[in-house]
């Protein structure tokens, strides 16, 4: 529902700044990026030379270079699924996946675990494509809806942002950690308010992102230690 809801958004979105269905339709098909689909259609409405929207795209996106290191080993027999899943590894896709329990170096060399790798494997390509599918079929009524039907679009891009705190919030509630988050949150604040003006808006968040993750990895070692030192 999350997918679908968002994926209207973006379809209004896409026709609002005067782009036809098939224009956001192909996007969530080749980019399905989510933010990066918002900001692609602004961007371009906008005037943005292609040079800009690459800095901006990967500036937004480097987050995903992330995901991809905590997902190594969960898509490591994934088979011919492989490639997909990396294609498709979004925010909310993340959010689900890296859920699933981590495969241990044991598990990793028994044969009969293995048996199971392909199942897992399969289930993951699944939940991504099902993934994608209500994506696009969300941005397809949403670009139908807005071709056809007047709209007050004001609010309207909000709603991604609505999604990764409920997200955000869902993890939270499951690992019972709120520190990463504390952390994430007052990097991502410092980023914003500290950096001058053209340095906030284009690297706050690579910067957020770059420092979060050091301060996490710094907080979590300490905390491993502390608990395996013997009282």
């Amino acid at each position: 529902m999350g997918y679908i809801t968002i994926g209207i958004a973006f379809g209004l979105f896409t026709v609002e700044r005067g782009y036809p269905w098939y224009v956001a339709l192909a996007t969530g098909i080749i980019m399905f990026a989510g933010a990066g689909q918002f900001i692609a259609v602004g961007l371009f409405a906008a005037g943005a030379s292609l040079a800009e929207a690459v800095l901006i795209e990967f500036v937004v996106n480097a987050r995903h270079m992330a995901y991809g290191l905590s997902m190594i080993r969960r898509f490591r027999n994934a088979g011919v699924f492989r490639p997909y899943l990396i294609f498709a590894l979004t925010d909310e896709t993340f959010a689900l996946l890296s859920s699933l329990p981590e495969i241990s170096a044991a598990e990793d060399s028994s044969e009969v675990y293995n048996a199971g790798l392909a199942e897992r494997g399969r289930f993951m390509f699944l939940v991504s494509l099902l993934n994608q599918i209500y994506w696009n079929t969300g941005i397809l009524i949403g670009a139908f809806a807005g071709s056809i039907i007047p709209w007050n679009f004001e609010g309207v891009s909000f709603a991604l942002t609505a999604l990764f705190i409920v997200l955000m919030i869902e993890q939270i509630l499951r690992i019972k950690r709120p520190a990463p988050f504390i952390i994430s949150a007052l990097a991502a604040a410092a980023a914003v308010f500290l950096l001058p003006g053209v340095l906030s808006s284009r690297f706050s968040l690579l910067s957020a992102m770059i420092v979060s993750l050091g301060a996490v990895l710094l907080f979590e070692t300490r905390r491993t230690v502390k608990r395996d030192i013997p009282c």
